[in-house]
Order: structure tokens, then sequence, then C-alpha cells
């Protein structure tokens, strides 16, 4: 074959680093794999098992989501793995509120420009979180685009599919007015609102990610990379003792945004603030940007990760239950009947 001409990589495309990723994301994501998993990286699809014991009527349950602009952090600091276990732990929780546990992931990776390095990192941390929630890595796409993104940076997705027997499902249909809304406490930010996060550290106050914040006594960097926390473990032990009514992840749009969302029609949440302490990173974001109490409460998770809806009987024991498996938690409002919605008081 002639040598003359333009090539593939003269074109910003480098197969030699698309094959060096590879083989780094293979060894990591072989750790990942169960006995259900029936093959390995590098074929067209991935292949899983279908059979789930103990289930008689087994119901799959997927969701796609991404990082948002956390990303940005990951850019700015040169730390990639975390944004890979903030990737799972999102979507783990995402189909956890229905009543699902992860069966595999594959992710979604995009960029100019090829790190092997980088993209190692960033499968490192999806696998480590893949590990601690039972989840195979089963496969993904790694695509180098030249042109499409500035450089050093990458866009990343992921898609998660679980399990749930179709009488174990959270639908929130079964709410009424009476039962108790118990918040689990969030690890940080978690993956959302960090646009408004940015321009507050990083326009307004004019910090760098290295900046220590004194009264939290932390950098930047280590306030708002803070790893999403994935729920799956306490709510599994949970669902286990008590009968659960409905759940919601706070994500995008806070806790009225995503609440409302498993609330029936006659069904009406009515939030106590009063009830749990805002964490002091809040305190801060909202003092020094001068934000408005409802714009916090809808661009974010205030403390609050995860949102369950029990029997007023079963409140007590849900809380012990999420102590014992160290998770801080608070009875935090009410249903009642009324107009379909979350007032926060």
């Amino acid at each position: 074959m002639s040598s003359k001409g333009l090539s593939y990589k003269e074109a910003g495309v480098d197969i030699a680093s698309g094959d060096e990723a590879t083989a780094r994301i293979k060894r990591l994501v072989r750790k990942t794999y169960t006995k259900a998993v029936l093959n390995g990286i590098g074929g067209f699809g991935g292949l899983y098992d279908g059979k789930f014991a103990g289930m008689k009527s087994p119901v799959l349950v997927s969701s796609a989501d991404g990082v948002g602009t956390k990303l940005k952090l990951a850019f700015m600091t040169g730390k990639h793995d975390t944004v890979g276990q903030d990737l799972v732990n999102h979507c783990t929780n995402d189909i956890l509120v229905m009543g699902a546990r992860p069966l595999y992931f594959l992710d979604y990776f995009a960029t100019g420009k090829l790190s092997p390095g980088v993209v190692a990192e960033v499968v490192s941390g999806m696998a480590t979180a893949c590990k601690q929630n039972g989840c195979s890595l089963i496969g993904g796409e790694t695509a180098e685009m030249p042109g499409f993104y500035q450089e050093n940076e990458y866009d990343l997705a992921g898609f998660i599919v679980g399990v749930v027997d179709r009488k174990q499902i959270v639908d929130g249909s079964k709410i009424k007015p009476g039962d108790l809304i118990i918040g689990l406490e969030s690890s940080g930010l978690h993956t959302n609102g960090y646009s408004l996060a940015r321009k507050l550290f990083f326009d307004t106050l004019a910090m760098l990610p290295s900046d220590t914040i004194p009264e939290l006594r932390c950098t930047v960097a280590e306030a708002l990379m803070a790893v999403h926390r994935s729920y799956l473990k306490p709510v599994t032990k949970l669902r286990s003792e008590v009968t659960v009514h409905g759940m919601a992840h706070i994500t995008g749009g806070g806790i009225p945004g995503n609440l409302v969302r498993v609330l029936p029609n006659n069904c009406r949440a009515q939030i106590d603030l009063s009830c749990w302490q805002v964490p002091p990173l809040f305190e801060f974001m909202q003092r020094s940007g001068g934000i408005e109490e409802d714009d916090m409460f809808d661009a974010f998770n205030m403390g609050i990760g995860l949102m369950i809806v029990v029997g007023k009987k079963d409140a007590e024991t849900a809380l012990r239950i999420l102590l014992s498996q160290r998770t801080k938690a608070y009875v935090v409002g009410e249903i009642v009947k009324g107009k379909r919605g979350v007032e926060l008081k």
C-alpha cells in the first residue's frame, strides 16, 4: 500500500491510541464481571444471561444520564476517576427508586484527541463504582472526533440496565395521605447545579479549584468533586424490612422538581425545611452569591440526595435501619390530601 497521501492519523484519529486505551480498559472492566456476563470487551455487543433466580416476573429497568458540567472540574483539576464513579452511582440511583437492582452498565466517552491515560482513569472510576454496586461494566464506546471538542475535554454518558420483580416495582402508586417522607443525606452537590456553582466560585468569587474555603476546611475542588453517593445498599436493606411506598432521586430540579414525579394526583408533599441542617457548602454558596432560597432549592439537592415515602407506623423503624447502614436520614415531611405538588415551608 502506498505511503503517500493523507492518513487517518493526520486527520486527527490515532488508531494506536485507541487500541492502547482498549487494552487498559479490558483489564479494568474484567474485574466487574459476574457469571452472567457471557463475553468480553471487543465484540459488537455485550452478552448477559437473562435468567433471574427467585423472580416470578422479572422486569428490566433502564436509564441513561451524564454528569453535566461537573466534567469541567475534572478538566480543571486533571482528576478524572471520580466523574466515572459519579456516572455509575447517578444511574444506579435512578433505577433504584423504581425498585430495581443494577445488572450491567455501558458508557460513551467522546473526545477530540484520545488520551489513553485519561480514558483509563475515567473507566477506573466506573469500574470501582460498578463493583461497589454489584454491577458489571460490559461495554461502551470510545469515540475520537477531531475538531468537535475543545482540547483536553471530553463528554461522558452512561447507560444502565437493572431488574425488579413486577410485584416489587416502586412507582409511587401506594403513596397516600398520612405517609411520612424520609430524606437521606447527600454527599455534596452530587451531579447537578454545577453551571451555577462554577459561575459562583470561578467568576463571581474569582477562586481557583486549589483555593481553600476556610469555613469548610477544604479546597473548592474537594467540595465540588465529592463523589455522587449510591444509595443502593441502605435502600436494599430498608426494603427487606419495610414497605416503601415511593422514592425520588433528588437531581436536577431539586426536591420540588423530583419528588413530584412520584406523587399520585390526589397527594401533596409538605416539606418542613427545619427538619434537617442544610450542609455548610450550600449555605456558603447561597450567602456568597446572594442566591435566593427558591433558586437554591431548584438547582441543588440542599443536603438531601434521596427521598423515601413510607407509612407513618414504619417511619421510626426505617430511620433505625438507615442509621444501621451508616446513612443519616430524617423525617422531613408528610403527604397530605390536595393538589399534586411539593410545598416547602
